[in-house]
């Protein structure tokens, strides 16, 4: 992965958490060059879009089991 410093603070990736499960997010990259916020607990992906977090249900990448 690039370096991710620059794609959301640490600060705000410490108070963010899942708006389904309530679940702890970490900063992935889950496709080349596009990064998103992914739930541990339900394994929701969150965009990331001209670095804002979109952290609205509606708009989670499901990951495909």
């Amino acid at each position: 992965m690039e370096n991710t410093n620059n794609i959301i603070s640490k600060d705000l990736l410490e108070v963010l958490a899942c708006p389904s499960c309530r679940g702890d997010i970490e900063l992935i990259e889950y496709k080349p060059k596009t990064f998103g916020l992914e739930c541990a607990k339900c394994e929701c992906i969150y965009p990331i879009k001209d670095g804002i977090p979109i952290m609205l249900i509606d708009e989670a990448i499901k990951k495909k089991i």
